[in-house]
């Protein structure tokens, strides 16, 4: 799958590349982190499998997309808890960066499920070394 991007977004994309809220070196530490760690980080962090089902949903991710981690536990977060999300750009990124085992994608993105449109800054990051996939989501 190929996934193309207007001029000005990819413009976009590559300014915020170097804007990071989330270090390489953070990236690389989340496998280790405790459950309370991640909890305290300062963005949303879900960490799904290689279908999108969620294993881990920190504090931030709670309180920003209003539902429990009992209630996304196990569920789809491209088909059932961010639908907003199931579409080339950000489905696209994750399962193209999946297949290529090389996930590491900064981009702007508005969610508009279950909320007014809110602007944030999405970080599509895999651990090549756990084989872990994470979403990380920072309210611009």
């Amino acid at each position: 799958m190929t996934v193309t991007l207007s001029s000005a977004m990819a413009s976009q994309a590559a300014a915020l590349a170097h804007q990071s809220f989330c270090s390489p070196e953070l990236a690389r530490s989340l496998p280790a982190l405790s459950r309370e760690a991640l909890d305290r980080l300062d963005f949303g962090v879900v960490k799904v499998d290689a279908e999108g089902s969620i294993e881990v949903y920190n504090r931030y991710e709670q309180e920003f997309g209003r539902l429990t981690e009992a209630e996304v536990q196990g569920k789809n977060f491209f088909g059932e808890i961010a639908v907003c999300t199931n579409n080339p750009l950000f489905r696209g990124l994750f399962k193209a960066g999946i297949a290529a085992n090389n996930l590491n994608h900064l981009f702007p993105y508005t969610f508009t499920y279950r909320m007014s449109p809110t602007p944030v800054r999405v970080h599509l990051y895999r651990d090549q070394a756990t084989s872990t996939n994470w979403i990380l989501v920072k309210k611009i």
